[in-house]
């Protein structure tokens, strides 16, 4: 399904341009999901712009079809778009793969083509380094944002960068998190 709205920007790093970015394209917006993980929200949701300077593009088919040294270049170099460069180059540049061949270079019919939360799911599952925590946050992001009606399903109760709409809500959402897991940690203890 087609979305009715689209927001022009995700409060998610604290620079305009990238929070732009990452809501306009969705290659972009997939690159940070990917991203986020073992990094703060802003690491990961600056990375997609940080490449896009680095290479040239954010275009899937010319990342996917450029040489994998220089993708990991752009990766290591200072400040890394990621504390694991070697790793998140070869995963992006298979999200790229991915997007390329399978929804001919447009990220976003992932989503606006799935024809129900399952098949969404299972697109998202498809994706290198989505798991269900990934899966559940993207959709409800795109549910949330996007409207997105096959994400609605997917979305988790919970508080999300879905729920994420301005840079104190994001500072909320991280607090909040913070003493999720300090709570959990406790409990282990």
């Amino acid at each position: 399904m087609a979305t009715k709205t689209k927001p022009d920007r995700l409060y998610y790093t604290g620079n305009d341009e990238a929070d732009r970015l990452i809501a306009k394209e969705p290659f972009a917006l997939l690159i940070g999901f990917a991203l986020d993980q073992q990094v703060p929200v802003p690491t990961a949701f600056s990375g997609p712009l940080k490449l896009k300077q680095r290479l040239g593009t954010l275009d899937p088919g010319k990342i996917s079809a450029t040489d994998p040294a220089k993708v990991e270049a752009a990766f290591r170099e200072k400040p890394a778009i990621h504390r694991f460069p070697g790793n998140m180059a070869r995963r992006v540049q298979e999200l790229a793969s991915i997007v390329t061949h399978e929804y001919g270079g447009d990220a976003g019919q992932l989503w606006n083509d799935a024809s129900d939360s399952a098949e969404l799911h299972r697109r998202l599952r498809e994706l290198p380094g989505f798991g269900e925590m990934t899966i559940k946050s993207l959709s409800a992001v795109l549910a949330k944002r996007f409207d997105v009606e096959a994400a609605r399903e997917l979305a988790p109760n919970h508080p999300t960068l879905g729920d994420v709409d301005s840079p104190e809500a994001l500072e909320a959402y991280q607090a909040h998190k913070r003493a999720y897991k300090a709570k959990l940690k406790a409990q282990r203890k």
